[in-house]
């Protein structure tokens, strides 16, 4: 069953941390299976929503989704962003 990594920025504190992440995490996801769905800005927020950068990617299984995350690419990745965001991450099984 598929699985979704369901990531919020809800503050950015350093935008040179944030770029050094990104640099690292997305080739690091996508090696470990992931595919980039969605990712950056919303378009229309409605009821509670935010105006938060979010980013949506689809893995194989949650396992894949848990093993990416932990894996040493990733683990490199959120050293490099350090304390330059505040992120809610969440994996969720597909449907």
């Amino acid at each position: 069953m598929t699985a979704y990594w369901i990531s919020t920025y809800l503050e950015v504190l350093d935008t040179t941390k944030l770029q050094a992440y990104a640099a690292l995490a997305g080739p690091a996801l996508e090696a470990a299976g992931g595919t980039f769905l969605a990712r950056g800005l919303p378009e229309a927020v409605y009821e509670s929503g935010r105006e938060q950068r979010s980013v949506l990617i689809e893995f194989p299984s949650v396992e894949a989704a848990v093993a990416a995350h932990d894996s040493e690419a990733y683990q490199a990745a959120l050293e490099a962003l350090g304390d330059g965001a505040v992120r809610d991450l969440r994996i969720v099984p597909g449907a």
